[in-house]
This record gives structure tokens, C-alpha cells and sequence, in this order.
């Protein structure tokens, strides 16, 4: 054989004996095919030099084996683990990540053409905020789209997200054994969908008592909005008696800031919880009580039920909630 010639699924079939359709199977996931053909036809790849070419399966299959990730860019911080099992996720079922960001309302239309541009097979949307317009438009396109952690009630999309409203629920009974009169909330952006989920459901669950005085200040997920939402406070208020964060960086920094600059004790003078479950949140020096969200199952939902879309176009739209794991941390005082 010519050794410039490139070697084709044809040619290893020959050399092996068997059909071209078999080594097509060999070398697609999930597709039956027997131990000693396979172990034939690898032998016999391996020798010629043989890989499958990927442009030419997307021609034959009508799929790009890519999955579009779209994120917001403030959500990038928090969020190597989720990407992380995605990819790997993804991978086992022989499809491969393109990563976009979100940035606002604005640059949502530039990103949906990029997405068509690529011909990519779906879309997995991590903390990133789409009208139902958008997903219309999806729809329009035979684009499936999940929403990861996010709960829409109101629109006809698949999501899968944590049982926020039972998370909040857990922490603040944590919370409710010291009695607290006075309580911050602090949300992440009013553009985020989750934000906006657990602010008002903390809201609803504390002002069920006329004896709890509530307040709101609004941070953008980081460590840093968390110092400066409790510094800003400060200037005005005494410490509440305790303070509800919208995910673990928030919590983190409110630690940080009350320690370092103000001599307040975590959590003898001052509660603190946050939600997610992030690693640096159950350092020793913070030990947060939080709850710690089901991400691999959450990931796998979210990517089964994309596959599934993919497959099979017509399956209607689906909801699945997961519960998180209340971690009973050293930030909140025990009577």
C-alpha cells in the first residue's frame, strides 16, 4: 500500500476480513459488536495506522459529536468542578465540549449564532440566563437545550437543578436554634436565576415571623462581594445575629471580613451559612455550614437527559430535582 495514502475504514476492513460496517461499529461507542471482532479489527487498525475521521462520521451520522457549555463569566470562579465532570461526562458518550460564555442580555444573540455556526448537536446552559424567547429559538432550530441548576417553572424546558427551597429550609432551622431576631440576606445578582430562587425563598420563610427583622444586600457571587456587602452593612448597622449567603464564596468572605476587620467571632457573635458545598468551604479555618449540592448527579442528569434529546427530538420537556446534603459546619452557634 502507498505508505502517503491515507488509510480508510475500507482498507482495514479488507485487511481484516470483516465488513465495513463492522469496523464503523467498532470504533462508535455503544454499538454491538463482538470481543473477537473487535480485538480483530483494533489489531489490524493499530497496525495500518488507522484512526476514523470525524469530519467524514459527522457527514454519515448528522451529528458534530460537539456540546455546546455556556456559562456566565462571574460563574467561571465558582465552577472547574461542574465543567470538569461535564467534559469527562461528555467524553463517555463520545462527545466533546465547546465552551462559551454569557456576558449579558446583549451578547446573547452574537453567542446563538456562534452556536449554529458550529452545527453543534446541543447545549448545556451552567448559570447562565435564558428568556423564553431564547429557547424558543432553540427549539426553532432543533437545538436541545438543558438548563443546569436552574428552575423554571413557568417555561416548557428541561432543567435539572438542587431542591433549593428544601436546602434553605434545612439551614435556616439550623439557624432558628439560636433564636435570631436579625438576619441579612445577602443574594448573589438580580440576573441570576438561582439567586433570585433562594433570596425569595429565605424572604418567604422568615418573614413567616413577625419576630425576625430581615434585610437584603446584593453581591455577584464572589469573595470579595461577600466582604463588601458585610463592610457596607456595617458602616451603618450592628451585626446581625445571623447571615444567609447565597453560595459558599459569599459566606467565605463575610468570615474574612468580620475577623479581620471588624473582631467579630464566627460564630459566637455572628452566624454565617452559605450553599453549594464548594471544597474551600470546608477548609478548617471555615468549616461552613452550607449545603453541599449533588454535583456528579447533577452533571449526569443534565447530560443523559441531553443525550436523550438528542436522540430522540420529540421527548417532551423534563424537570429533575436532587436533594443536597445539609453540612452541619463551626459556623453557626450552638446554644
Amino acid at each position: 500500500m502507498n505508505k502517503d495514502k491515507k488509510v480508510t475504514s475500507y482498507d482495514v476492513a479488507r485487511e481484516a476480513g470483516v465488513s465495513q460496517s463492522a469496523v464503523s461499529r467498532v470504533f462508535r461507542p455503544g454499538l454491538s459488536v463482538s470481543q473477537k471482532t473487535r480485538d480483530k479489527v483494533m489489531e489490524t487498525a493499530n497496525k495500518m495506522g488507522y484512526r476514523p475521521n470525524a469530519i467524514a462520521r459527522m457527514l454519515i451520522t448528522k451529528q458534530s459529536g460537539m456540546v455546546a457549555v455556556i456559562v456566565s463569566s462571574r460563574a467561571n470562579i465558582n465552577y472547574p468542578e461542574v465543567l470538569s465532570q461535564v467534559s469527562k461526562q461528555l467524553a463517555a458518550r463520545n462527545k466533546r465540549v465547546l465552551l462559551f460564555t454569557l456576558d449579558d442580555a446583549e451578547s446573547a444573540d452574537d453567542l446563538f449564532e456562534q452556536i449554529r455556526t458550529f452545527q453543534v448537536d446541543g447545549v448545556i446552559a451552567l448559570a447562565a440566563h435564558f428568556e423564553s424567547q431564547r429557547l424558543a429559538q432553540f427549539k426553532q432550530h432543533n437545538i436541545p437545550v438543558v438548563l443546569y441548576n436552574r428552575n423554571v417553572p413557568d417555561a416548557m424546558a428541561n432543567t435539572v437543578c438542587c431542591n433549593h427551597e428544601l436546602g434553605i429550609k434545612q439551614l435556616i432551622a439550623e439557624l432558628q436554634i439560636n433564636q435570631p431576631k436579625n438576619y441579612l440576606v445577602l443574594s448573589g445578582p438580580k440576573d441570576s436565576d438561582v439567586a433570585n430562587e433562594r433570596r425569595e425563598i429565605a424572604l418567604n420563610l422568615l418573614k413567616k415571623s413577625d419576630e425576625n427583622h430581615v434585610s437584603v444586600l446584593y453581591g455577584d457571587y464572589s469573595y470579595q462581594s461577600g466582604r463588601d456587602c458585610l463592610a457596607k452593612w456595617l458602616k451603618k448597622h450592628p451585626a446581625p445575629d445571623a447571615i444567609i449567603c447565597s453560595n459558599d464564596s459569599m459566606a467565605v468572605g463575610v468570615i474574612d471580613e468580620a475577623r479581620e476587620n471588624h473582631k467579630i467571632h464566627i460564630p459566637n457573635d455572628m452566624s454565617v451559612v452559605g450553599f453549594d458545598g464548594y471544597a474551600s468551604s470546608s477548609w478548617s479555618s471555615y468549616q461552613v455550614t452550607t449545603i453541599k449540592q449533588p454535583l456528579e448527579q447533577l452533571v449526569k442528569a443534565a447530560v443523559d437527559m441531553l443525550i436523550e434529546r438528542i436522540e430522540n427530538p420529540e421527548s417532551p420537556p423534563e424537570a429533575r430535582v436532587l436533594t443536597g446534603m445539609l453540612i452541619k459546619g463551626n459556623s453557626v452557634r450552638r446554644p
